[in-house]
């Protein structure tokens, strides 16, 4: 029987009483995709007997699993190690927003963790929405971003690119290896709860129209709603947990606070569909093409 215990008044819960090693069932697959509409980020415990084969077949139940990313291609094809040798995604992002099909979910596997410090924090776009106050609200509605693959990363290659060790350097150059860039709306409709949600985190490079002051000073705005502490939740990470966002309706951010210990998790990706802003319009691809990344999966809309 699926229990779920809230964790927060916004965001988080923890889903218990399913082994997902011994795979799940249908109705069991729909209360679990319920609890991550409406709760954001949900978490399963003591998944102890979990392997990727059995992550990527619990994936499966949730929806159509992408490749493991665009362009870092080199380290699996469905299942991406998270892995601090390489990178430290600690910057506040949501998942592949360089794309125009922005996925689904990702589910995250702790595999090995630090003796201190990792743990992951999502904030929840929605809640942040929610929260503008009318003026903001207007003004977001009617903002598109452009996201591309090789903001904030390129810059640090350029900027320490003797600073860094050979295997960060290798994965930042593969990372931004083809260029991608899109122009999404701020403000999206979700496409299965019909919520608003804001659609920014670190892969934006400006705003359509804007300079790069005007933007910043915009982006610096409205992020920092998303992130107030009141639309977060921080999870502790232990062996054999699992993490489960709705991409399309959270941020996270992987804090880097354990020195040079190792810290290596496995995620596999859900494929999702193309944002479509409160007019109707959908987001537009300027560079890149992904579909060999992703299906394009436009889910049954389940509330209205």
């Amino acid at each position: 029987m699926v229990r779920v215990v809230k964790l927060g008044a916004v965001i988080g819960a923890r889903i218990e009483g399913v082994d997902l090693a011994r795979g799940i069932d249908a109705a069991t697959a729909a209360q679990i995709n319920d609890a991550l509409l409406e709760h954001k980020v949900i978490f399963f415990r003591g998944q102890h007997d979990l392997d990727d084969d059995g992550q990527l077949a619990f994936a499966r139940s949730l929806g159509t699993p992408t490749i493991a990313h665009p362009t870092v291609t080199s380290r699996g094809t469905k299942v991406l190690p998270i892995d601090s040798r390489y990178d430290k995604a600690n910057s506040w992002h949501t998942d592949v927003t360089f794309v125009d099909r922005i996925p689904k979910a990702s589910i995250l596997r702790a595999v090995t963790l630090p003796p201190y410090g990792g743990s992951t924090t999502w904030a929840s776009t929605e809640a942040a929405y929610d929260r503008l106050p009318e003026p903001l609200r207007a003004l977001a509605e009617n903002l598109w971003a452009v996201h591309t693959n090789t903001y904030d990363y390129a810059k640090d290659i350029d900027g320490r690119r003797e600073a860094l060790a050979d295997t960060e350097r290798q994965y930042r150059e593969e990372f931004v290896s083809d260029y991608y860039e899109t122009e999404h709306p701020v403000v999206r409709i979700h496409p299965e709860t019909g919520r608003r949600v804001l659609l920014l985190g670190n892969f934006v490079k400006g705003f359509v129209g804007l300079g790069r002051t005007e933007s910043a000073a915009l982006f610096d705005l409205l992020q920092t709603r998303i992130t107030k502490l009141e639309h977060t939740v921080r999870w502790n990470w232990e062996l054999g947990d699992l993490a489960v966002w709705d991409n399309r309706a959270t941020q996270h951010y992987a804090i880097a606070d354990y020195d040079d210990q190792f810290r290596r998790l496995t995620r596999v990706t859900l494929a999702g569909d193309v944002p479509v802003d409160v007019h109707g319009q959908r987001s537009r691809v300027i560079a890149g093409d992904a579909s060999t990344y992703s299906d394009i999966v436009v889910p049954v809309r389940l509330v209205s």
